[in-house]
């Protein structure tokens, strides 16, 4: 999958985060596999997405 296309998928991701916070779960599950791809293709992760993601994982934790 093209770097563009994972992104544009995460954008995604993050406005459904906001228009559908009850499903913040499965998002975050999905945003979480989204950025997995980007890691294993070896790209950079832009700092506000790593940093959403574990404050996420946080607030799931807890």
């Amino acid at each position: 999958m093209a770097f563009e296309e994972i992104k544009a998928r995460i954008a995604l991701l993050v406005e459904e985060m906001v228009q559908r916070p009850t499903d913040a779960h499965e998002i975050h599950e999905t945003l979480r596999e989204q950025l997995n791809e980007l890691r294993a293709m070896g790209m950079p992760l832009p700092d506000d997405l790593v940093a959403l993601e574990r404050r996420l994982e946080a607030d799931f934790d807890s």
